[in-house]
């Protein structure tokens, strides 16, 4: 599966945009690199114990858009603060749902790609904590469905270096990996995000 590929399964997809009711505009960078023996990957950040909300958390490069930004702009803008990875307008290839956080975002995930994984990548300490290149194979598999007591929807897990990775992160990849890798139009808006996430 490699650019074009995904990028034809992208443009087939019909995205579901969100209404903002309220939430304020993010956007994040699904950002797919190679690595030195052709494996395509994820870039994943862990953001700085510092940050006063979801600090220590795994994260898709993203944030806040400025007003009159557009996602694609604005993940652009992110990916290159956040991990110093350059992209220009022609490596976007496709957007995927809007997807509303319980803290009060509606993301709008854009997938880029990124081309050669550069070990010197790097993103300000007082906000990463560190990036990671995690394979597409480890994403590529069925999720992990989770029921809480604090809702009827079941919180989506995704495998991570040892560890789970949560919405809205895990939903977001899950998503990607379905659209662009198999070209199944996969909702996943509907997935809860764990409590610790609400606030």
């Amino acid at each position: 599966m490699r650019r074009q590929a995904m990028t034809e399964n992208l443009a087939g997809f019909e995205r579901v945009a969100a209404s903002p009711d309220g939430l304020t505009a993010a956007a994040v960078a699904v950002c797919v690199v190679v690595q030195d023996d052709g494996t395509l990957a994820l870039l994943i950040t862990q953001r700085a114990d510092t940050l006063r909300s979801h600090a220590g958390q795994w994260a898709l490069p993203g944030g806040r858009r400025e007003p009159g930004e557009s996602a694609e702009d604005a993940a652009r803008r992110e990916l290159h603060e956040e991990t110093g990875v350059s992209v220009g307008a022609g490596d976007v290839l496709g957007l995927l749902d809007d997807y509303a956080t319980r803290s009060g975002y509606l993301i709008t995930p854009v997938v880029v790609w990124g081309g050669p994984a550069d070990p010197a990548m790097r993103g300000p300490e007082s906000e990463v904590a560190g990036i990671h290149v995690i394979p597409l194979a480890d994403f590529d598999v069925a999720p992990r469905l989770v029921r809480i007591p604090e809702s009827t929807a079941p919180v989506i897990q995704l495998p991570l270096l040892g560890e789970y990775l949560h919405a809205p992160t895990a939903a977001i990849i899950y998503q990607f990996c379905q659209v662009a890798l198999h070209g199944n139009a996969v909702r996943v808006a509907h997935f809860e995000q764990p409590v610790f996430a609400w606030e």
